[in-house]
């Protein structure tokens, strides 16, 4: 947090060092597929030697998700085609209007521009080989997207799982779920409610993002109930 000396902000645990939540998920033919692309997508990939990214799925289209999308110039250039991103409408609809430079015509070309290539979600996504499936989810009063890949799902900014979606969320071996803080929170679910949608998923392993300083990492972890624990950056999980 900006201008904060509580103990998570000065903590010397580096689990406690935060940046915007994100995922990358690296398949065995080396398809590499980004979960929104943050404002801190630039660190994030030199952090973590991010290479190859194939294409782009969103949650939702506020900017702490989509205010990276113009550091894909790298990989754009790298692969020599357009981007491929992936959205409901009202994302897709977010990002032409966040990055409208990029989409009009007037804006001379170069390689200062990014390449993006919207792509309406209607349904599962397929990458390549691989199926991607949308969760729809609340995010407030805002409709957002989660998204299950085999037997794991990312559900990251949600307040509410709507009925129809817990059916698509059985048998999974690892979720990742949001969790703000201790406190409710209108577009977030709470720690404490985060616990509840974990045990009614019953995934083989649950972990937590998109915490807030409230949640130092391992006070928080000590006290959570078995198979379950708060994500930390650089966290690779081998499915």
């Amino acid at each position: 947090m900006i201008a904060c000396d509580c103990l998570t902000c000065r903590s010397s645990d580096p689990r406690d060092t935060r940046l915007r939540p994100s995922i990358y998920v690296q398949m065995d033919d080396a398809t590499g597929i980004l979960v929104d692309a943050g404002p801190d997508l630039r660190q994030q990939a030199l952090i973590h030697d991010v290479r190859r990214v194939d294409a782009i799925v969103f949650t939702h289209g506020h900017a702490d998700h989509i205010l990276g999308l113009d550091e894909t110039r790298r990989y754009t250039g790298l692969q020599e085609r357009p981007m491929p991103c992936y959205g409901d409408e009202a994302t897709l609809n977010d990002i032409r209007r966040m990055f409208a430079y990029v989409f009009d015509p007037a804006t001379p070309k170069g390689g200062g521009l990014p390449e993006l290539e919207l792509r309406q979600i209607d349904g599962p996504v397929r990458i390549g080989a691989h199926e991607i499936v949308p969760v729809p989810l609340m995010h407030g009063q805002r409709p957002i997207l989660g998204f299950r890949i085999g037997a794991f799902a990312y559900l990251t900014d949600c307040s509410a799982i709507p009925d129809t979606s817990w059916p698509m969320l059985h048998n999974l071996d690892v979720v990742v779920v949001d969790a703000l803080r201790v406190r409710p929170h209108p577009t977030h679910f709470s720690l404490s409610e985060a616990v509840d949608a974990a045990r009614r998923i019953a995934a083989g392993h649950t972990f937590f993002t998109h915490m807030c300083h409230d949640l130092p990492h391992a006070e928080t972890n000590g006290r959570l109930p078995k198979g379950m624990e708060l994500a930390y950056d650089g966290l690779v999980l081998e499915l």
